[in-house]
């Protein structure tokens, strides 16, 4: 048990010196705060403010202790444990950085009290053939790739077309791209073939900045000074470039070809690089990177099959922290909760960058106990050995949080006799 207080005691104090960073700026109120919900949501494997309580160990009651929370979330996510966040996110990431975009669902069938709630395509429940349409919102996430080759968000909003001031969709998918600049200077954008829309094309060509993008079925191409459907290019070619890709948590081998066309868009040349061996239909993705080798066009096959990090990220916020599951009924509420949310899958990230011979992350891989010796996706294993660390607390950082009483000095009188 001894050893299982340790473990404990250096995990707290590793998630405390975490929120410290993000919060340094704040006032002590608020620095608990941050400190309790992301200690809390580690803790309990839950953004249920309910579960979160149970993991502090307060001395006040239950009901209390939730409105405090609820309180906090309420005044929104503070600028500047934004900005602190993304400028320490900035410090793990390499220079001209893979910048994955994505949109996912959070349904809530069941909702009705929920500010703006909208409706979504269920991803869950939908196929090919049959969309299901449910209550709930819509959420945009922009995630970097570090240098340990991990996923970590820069730009994450729950929105829906329901709510005061909403414009569109690809307003806040633009954001998404200039925060990446702002943050990068320089970046490539992989996005699936949703993004297949000539208003992103214009909007990374203003940034100036690289991307790969799918395409759909419906594009138009122009090759040889003549419009041609991107499939017909497709049809005519074949894969001479042989290269084992990461398809659906399998790896395959995808046959690669490639030839320089103009986009509608711009009427810039780029490079139109064709996918076979894969799926029923060949993929086609399309990039201003400069291709001069065939090393070149292998790279920019797996920078967009790389995008399965960032669909293992949507997956694990949901499953690790039940992120489908907020009771928080404002939208201001439960966008800040997805920003504690992110970082709490900072912290995992923080841990996974740690080297091998790092104790608390040997302890921690050791707790999840793992039927696999190795995964591409640390994150799950991580998070389930962290609640297991943190089940021994008997206390949760309330104590790291002592109120410095004033010294209080005692007057003196002088008693003058007449």
């Amino acid at each position: 048990m001894s050893n299982f207080t340790t473990e404990t005691y250096t995990l707290k104090r590793e998630i405390l010196s975490f929120t410290n960073k993000i919060s340094n700026k704040l006032s002590k109120p608020e620095k608990k705060f941050i400190a309790d919900i992301t200690y809390g949501m580690l803790a309990a494997g839950s953004c249920l403010l309910t579960d979160v309580v149970d993991q502090l160990h307060e001395d006040t009651k239950k009901v209390n202790s939730v409105e405090r929370l609820t309180r906090h979330l309420n005044k929104g996510t503070p600028n500047h444990a934004l900005n602190s966040y993304l400028n320490t996110v900035r410090k793990w990431t390499p220079d001209e950085p893979v910048i994955h975009i994505d949109d996912s669902d959070i349904v809530k069938p069941h909702g009705y009290k929920f500010e703006a709630l909208g409706t979504v395509r269920d991803g869950s429940k939908s196929s090919n053939t049959k969309n299901v349409i449910e209550k709930g919102y819509h959420i945009t996430e922009a995630c970097v790739i570090t240098k340990s080759n991990h996923p970590v968000s820069i730009f994450s909003r729950i929105h829906s077309s329901q709510e005061k001031g909403f414009t569109s969709t690809n307003d806040i998918t633009f954001n998404a791209m200039e925060r990446g600049k702002a943050m990068f200077g320089k970046a490539t954008f992989v996005m699936d073939r949703g993004y297949d829309d000539n208003k992103m094309f214009l909007k990374l060509d203003e940034l100036k900045q690289d991307y790969v993008i799918r395409l759909t079925a419906k594009r138009k191409l122009l090759f040889h000074n003549k419009w041609v459907p991107a499939t017909e290019l497709r049809n005519r070619r074949k894969g001479k470039i042989k290269t084992p890709v990461i398809y659906k948590g399998k790896q395959r081998d995808a046959y690669l070809s490639h030839v320089k066309v103009k986009i509608t868009a711009s009427r810039k040349d780029v490079y139109l690089v064709l996918v076979y061996g894969i799926t029923e239909h060949p993929m086609m993705l399309v990039t201003n990177k400069e291709l001069k080798s065939k090393d070149d066009v292998i790279r920019i096959a797996r920078l967009y099959f790389s995008r399965w990090r960032i669909e293992e990220y949507f997956r694990c916020k949901k499953q690790v922290f039940q992120f489908e599951n907020f009771r928080v009924r404002k939208l201001k509420s439960i966008n800040a909760l997805n920003f504690y949310i992110t970082l709490c899958m900072a912290f995992l990230a923080l841990v996974s960058m740690k080297p091998e011979t790092s104790a608390l992350k040997f302890s921690i891989l050791r707790k999840a106990n793992p039927v696999k010796e190795k995964v591409n996706f640390y994150y799950y294993r991580l998070a389930k050995g962290i609640s297991g660390i943190l089940s021994y607390a008997k206390e949760g950082v309330r104590l790291w949080f002592k109120t410095k009483r004033p010294t209080y000095r005692q007057l003196r009188f002088k008693l003058i006799y007449k």
